[in-house]
């Protein structure tokens, strides 16, 4: 009996972490996240975007070269930070983020972003410590591991959803931009669901010396965006 209560108890927990996950990455929170197309506006405006296969191929090229390399990484050092309650390594890595933001219009979002989660945190868990607020007011990546770890969502999983929430911020954009039907934009999603899932198993291993993406043609679109005669997107 002792045994079934406590199988009872950590699925409720399991449960309960899934729920919050799905907060989390829903675009219903207010980080501003659909307001970014992070450079695919101009992608599809000078034409390296135009239909379905070629956005598949941005989206895949972007998960193997940036979130395998970069943000899964240093998303996982933020949870261990976290977990350790280290907050000299949880600035490190917050600051570390922002530094291999290659634009400013990228920086920028990852700093405003940063801002609107820790107010959203700052709500949700008031008796937060406001030193580490402080932190992620400058890195959406790092609110979004101290919300994981305090809401026990477990690190494979949070790294699921972080990359999950992007994919369907980006498509969500190339349907608006490109323009794509809304199946279009499902049959990418799930073309795309392999290589998240592979994108994250490779970012679990990268070691800290190897911390780091590069993007060319993603940069290129966030600068040229910066000054794009028209658009719809903050980034």
């Amino acid at each position: 009996m002792a045994a079934q209560i406590m199988q009872d108890i950590t699925m409720g927990t399991d449960q309960l972490a899934t729920m919050r996950l799905f907060q989390l990455i829903s675009p219903s929170l207010p980080t501003g996240a659909f307001t970014y197309s992070q450079g695919i506006e101009w992608a599809v405006e000078c034409g390296w975007i135009k239909d379905k296969n070629s956005l598949i191929e941005w989206l895949e090229s972007m998960l193997f070269s940036s979130f395998s390399e970069l943000e899964i990484p240093l998303l996982k050092r933020l949870y261990f930070a976290c977990e350790d309650r280290d907050i000299e390594q949880f600035r490190y890595w917050s600051n570390y983020v922002v530094a291999c933001r290659e634009t400013k219009e990228l920086r920028n979002e990852e700093i405003n972003r940063g801002r609107a989660m820790a107010k959203i945190l700052q709500q949700l868990e008031p008796e937060l410590d406001k030193a580490w607020l402080e932190i992620v007011q400058k890195c959406q990546v790092a609110g979004f591991a101290l919300a994981a770890e305090r809401w026990n969502i477990q690190l494979k999983l949070a790294a699921a959803g972080y990359i999950w929430g992007w994919l369907e911020n980006m498509v969500m954009a190339a349907v608006k931009i490109v323009p794509l039907g809304q199946t279009d934009g499902q049959q990418a999603l799930s073309a795309l669901s392999i290589a998240a899932t592979d994108a994250v198993e490779a970012g679990m291993n990268v070691e800290d010396n190897n911390s780091g993406g590069s993007c060319p043609a993603f940069a290129i679109g966030s600068c040229l965006h910066e000054t794009q005669y028209t658009r719809l997107f903050r980034s």
